[in-house]
């Protein structure tokens, strides 16, 4: 039996790596929840770490209204229960939990609030943004055009080699949440841009190239990273004097309002941006929906 919560999570930790094969991001995110739990009960206690197995329902009641009155969004509270119950249901599994004290507790309510993202016209503009005439420019080109063009998570971006790109195909091969691997299509604007950046790129970087080298590099000819890729975009979004609210996640919200707007499939959708279920894909039905309600009050004389 653990002796304290702290020992408790570390255990927890290591399932999830060796049983669950989870990555470290996922670890991270769960360590991050889990310690801010014991550092509210150990506080709660007069700065004694509690016993896992003797925190109640009545605890987490506590520390949810806490979270409350610290201003958490509705979906950080919920992100963090579901962390407390795969917990203690470890606990259980282990022994040192007779119940899942988190089970009973609701998650909040939460508005879900349309994605922020471009219009056809103003992606446009930011692909042009970069300067063609520079090895930069032509890397930059490629990775905006490239995250608009396959619907990407920037973490899935950053993770690309040179061999996840069939040209002849005009796919990539992603790795996806939860390792899922999937293939996804690319435009010709994208693979042209794709093309240039890579010419330039053999001939500037010294590192080996190849199937397992990464797509994207910085100046020192190391894998970019997704804070890399973040500054950048707000380098070029200023440039073009667009919405700085814009982030690499409101491309991959663009790409699938786009083609939604456009009359594709909304499950071919789901595919292409890699989602577990279509629940989540079926905002951007809403957001297009939202756009048509717009064009309808401008337009419509009687619809004021």
């Amino acid at each position: 039996m653990s002796s304290t919560i702290h020992d408790a999570i570390e255990r927890f930790l290591q399932y999830l790596r060796v049983e669950r094969n989870a990555s470290e991001h996922t670890v991270k995110s769960y360590r991050e929840d889990l310690t801010a739990l014991a550092a509210y009960l150990t506080e709660a206690a007069g700065g004694e770490p509690p016993q896992p197995g003797a925190i109640t329902v009545a605890d987490l009641r506590g520390y949810v209204a806490a979270l409350h009155h610290a201003g958490y969004a509705a979906a950080t509270i919920a992100r963090r229960l579901a962390s407390l119950r795969s917990f203690f249901r470890f606990g259980q599994r282990e022994g040192w939990a007779d119940t899942n004290p988190a089970k009973p507790l609701r998650n909040p309510r939460k508005g879900r609030s349309l994605p922020h993202l471009l219009s056809a016209e103003q992606v446009a503009q930011l692909l042009e943004t970069p300067p063609a005439d520079s090895p930069q420019g032509l890397r930059d080109r490629a990775i905006l055009e490239t995250m608009y063009s396959a619907g990407l998570r920037i973490s899935e971006l950053v993770t690309l080699s040179e061999g996840d790109v069939d040209f002849a195909a005009g796919v990539l091969r992603v790795r996806g949440k939860g390792r899922r691997e999937r293939l996804a299509p690319i435009g010709s604007c994208a693979l042209r841009a794709l093309q240039r950046w890579l010419a330039v790129r053999r001939v500037h970087h010294r590192e080996p190239t190849g199937a397992a080298a990464p797509l994207f590099v910085n100046r020192f000819g190391r894998r970019m990273t997704t804070r890399s890729v973040a500054r950048m975009l707000e380098k070029y979004l200023k440039l073009a004097g667009l919405d700085p609210r814009t982030t690499p996640h409101s491309l991959r919200h663009s790409f699938a309002t786009h083609l939604l707007d456009a009359g594709a499939d909304i499950r071919s959708v789901q595919e292409m941006l890699g989602h577990k279920s279509l629940v989540t894909t079926q905002i951007y039905t809403h957001v297009s929906t939202a756009a048509l309600r717009e064009a309808y009050r401008k337009a419509h004389p009687r619809a004021e």
